[in-house]
């Protein structure tokens, strides 16, 4: 059962994944109401499940016009995409009319990129708001997701994986690392995490001969000044399936600084496969 709506409803500009619709729910759950704004090819079609629109990457003009319709003035940014073939982007009258903004948006690296989103929005008296605003429940805090508890050889390359984050995350590099008792394995990079955790996976040679069936950990964490409103980390259960096939003791996380919409899965398959999952502080912070 879910309370009564007050107030104008929190707009969410939704891409592909369980995150939107989490968010939704967890929002609808706390009493306000909600319109979603799927990306086309970006979105699924779970959305509609909620009061909603669809707009074409290019429609920016729409998209505007339908969040004031819906009498939205919050706005989350939420879901994974891909950046479109601007070949094949059919810009609309909104986006011709902030053409120079619109380009700008596509240049620099991720951190520059998105922090450049937020401002657009928010020049058009949109206020931001991050998914950790308005769906707390779905932020991993400190403790453990399962039963399994890193060891304290663990928590030391938990401790590395956290430095190497924050060195390479200043650079706009990525938001995870595999390290395995000392030696960094894999960090992230454009690909993502789960293509990194394949990588990953080539290289168990540094748990062989080691008495262990199960060694090192992939740490995630945000990078220094991200923008946690439209980029804060995510783990799924995909993940972790990645993480046990590498071969990985566990999986540590920041505590309130990743979000997931998977919390009963991930726990399921920590569990099954006989590693941590564990929301941990960054002592350095």
């Amino acid at each position: 059962m879910t309370a009564h709506a007050t107030g104008s409803p929190i707009g969410i500009l939704a891409g592909g994944g369980l995150f939107p619709g989490a968010v939704a729910r967890e929002i609808v759950a706390a009493g306000r109401s909600v319109h979603l704004i799927g990306i086309e090819g970006e979105a699924d079609a779970a959305i509609e499940a909620f009061p909603h629109s669809w707009v074409k990457w290019g429609e920016i003009g729409k998209l505007l016009d339908e969040l004031k319709k819906a009498g939205a003035r919050e706005l989350v940014i939420i879901g994974s995409v891909t950046r479109p073939d601007m070949s094949k982007v059919r810009f609309d009258l909104g986006a011709i009319l902030n053409l120079p903004i619109v380009l700008g948006l596509m240049v620099g690296g991720d951190d520059s990129v998105l922090s450049s989103v937020v401002r657009f929005f928010e020049a058009k008296g949109l206020t931001v708001r991050g998914a950790h605003d308005v769906a707390p429940r779905l932020v991993l805090g400190e403790g453990l997701v399962g039963r399994h508890a890193p060891s304290g050889e663990d928590r030391k390359d938990i401790d590395k994986g956290f430095a190497v984050v924050r060195a390479l995350g200043a650079l706009d590099v990525g938001q995870a690392a595999v390290v395995t008792r000392g030696h960094i394995i894999a960090v992230e990079a454009a690909e993502g995490t789960d293509r990194m955790l394949m990588r990953a996976a080539d290289l168990r040679q540094w748990g062989k001969g080691r008495g262990r069936k199960r060694l090192g950990v992939l740490v995630k964490r945000p990078k220094p000044r991200q923008e946690m409103r439209v980029d804060m980390p995510a783990v799924g259960a995909r993940t972790i399936e990645l993480a046990a096939a590498a071969g990985l003791a566990g999986v540590a996380l920041m505590a309130d600084g990743v979000i997931t919409a998977e919390r009963e899965a991930i726990a399921r398959l920590a569990d099954e496969n006989g590693l941590f999952v564990a929301g941990i502080r960054d002592v350095a912070e």
